[in-house]
């Protein structure tokens, strides 16, 4: 069975230093290929503590959507991680440039430990094994951030990180089946590069996917208590969306 797995749903930094919600990151298990997305603080315990169980050393990729720490405080272990401790060159790694050549996150001595180190950049197509990845748009983020568009055979799951909203978003993440939104504001803020409640919505209701799963929550959603508007925010999008919690398995 194909799945993905939600290691943490922590959205911004008082969520994520104070724990309230865990901050690991996105494993994804498709076609017999396993790759880690956004390991932040706390990925390796808790896909050790996963139940069932992760094979966390065999994953053959990570992709880093941005270099804020909630998103890449980990990298580095994972890349040992994946390639035993950098005996066993293997798997690529996926990155925005200034995760590597502006005050870089990934650090120079585990560099030469992956088969390949990939810059990832707007309208790029990349592969890891069999799956083919699309970068769509670059994000409005502050720093330089992308998502992806995954294409499977019947399927496109489609992950949007963090952004501020602006209208290609729309037109870029369509035909998405499957689509996974970092949500951390319940109301809109501005000046914070994050997408709200009603963004969100606006998405989904255009992009029109299967299923859509909202994740990355800042406190203000967890106050509001997310997780109890499931139903009415379904009903007003036509699409069934899910609210990830820490440790939720997704089949498909």
């Amino acid at each position: 069975m194909n799945f993905i797995k939600f290691l943490g749903t922590a959205g911004a930094r008082f969520v994520m230093i104070s724990q309230l919600r865990y901050s690991g990151g996105i494993f994804f298990s498709i076609d017999g290929t396993s790759f880690i997305v956004d390991p932040g603080p706390g990925t390796l315990i808790r896909a050790i503590n996963s139940r069932p169980k992760l094979n966390i050393s065999k994953i053959d990729g990570i992709f880093l959507s941005h270099r804020h720490l909630d998103h890449s405080c980990e990298i580095n272990l994972m890349i040992e991680v994946m390639t035993e401790g950098g005996f066993k060159k293997r798997g690529i790694v996926f990155a925005p440039s200034d995760c590597l050549f502006k005050d870089p996150v990934i650090l120079l001595y585990c560099r030469d430990f992956p088969e390949k180190i990939q810059v990832i950049e707007e309208e790029k197509i990349f592969y890891i094994n069999n799956l083919r990845f699309e970068i769509p748009v670059k994000h409005r983020h502050g720093v330089e951030t992308y998502g992806f568009k995954l294409k499977m055979k019947n399927k496109t799951i489609s992950y949007i990180p963090d952004t501020e909203f602006f209208p290609e978003l729309i037109d870029r993440y369509k035909g998405s089946q499957i689509l996974i939104l970092n949500t951390v504001l319940y109301e809109k803020r501005e000046n914070i590069q994050h997408l709200c409640l009603l963004e969100a919505e606006q998405i989904i209701k255009n992009i029109k996917p299967e299923k859509a799963i909202l994740t990355h929550f800042g406190m203000s959603m967890l106050k509001n208590k997310i997780w109890e508007k499931k139903d009415e925010i379904s009903e007003r999008v036509g699409t069934e969306v899910i609210i990830a919690n820490d440790g939720m398995n997704f089949e498909f």
